[in-house]
């Protein structure tokens, strides 16, 4: 197991990812149907929700004191959820003046994501795709480690049910808000 060290810091030499063309497939598909359990103990679809949507997919979210996998910082990618999540938190008011609703989304279960949205005070809902319906259905990137299925790091941009933007890969990790609040800022182009 890898130390956790600063959760909210990339340390710095890690690998980064590059487009492997894994969601190239994404742009312009509607979503179908599935309801995720999110961390308010409600189920959303978020094929159902109308106008922008922000759904920032990360790997892992690391707990204070608790080990990250083995090898973790030599995946390239996989290291950064807690600071991007804190910058969706940061810009969150922002993206909402832009028009867009902000989720996480993990596949780790609702209970443990619920103890990092307290932690790190976020100001929405964090979707749980424990079962891997939402992977499944857009045929997301994941990789293995440790027996768990976890998603590549990416960001979907949603508009009435269709995916309009793709942020893929994702580095580094706490600077993907602000490239969503100024693609969102250039007017969605």
């Amino acid at each position: 197991m890898t130390e956790t060290g600063d959760l909210y810091e990339v340390p710095e030499g890690l690998p980064e990812p590059t487009d492997d063309g894994a969601c190239d497939h994404l742009p312009g598909m509607r979503l179908s149907p599935v309801a995720l359990p999110a961390t308010s103990g409600e189920r959303v679809d978020p094929s159902r929700l109308p106008g922008r949507t922000v759904i920032y997919c990360y790997p892992l979210t690391g707990r204070p004191g608790e080990d990250l996998p083995r090898e973790w910082d030599d995946i390239p990618g996989a290291r950064g959820c807690t600071p991007q999540s804190c910058a969706f938190r940061d810009y969150h008011a922002e993206l909402k003046t832009l028009g867009a609703r902000v989720f996480g989304l993990s596949t780790q279960s609702t209970e443990y994501q619920r103890e990092a949205a307290e932690r790190l005070h976020l100001p929405f809902e964090l979707l749980s795709d424990e079962k891997l319906a939402f992977v499944e259905a857009l045929n997301l990137p994941t990789f293995e480690v440790e027996g768990m299925t976890l998603i590549k790091r990416l960001t979907l941009v949603i508009y009435d049910g269709r995916i309009e933007r793709v942020f893929y890969p994702v580095f580094p990790p706490g600077e993907n808000a602000w490239e969503v609040v100024e693609w969102l800022r250039r007017g969605a182009a």
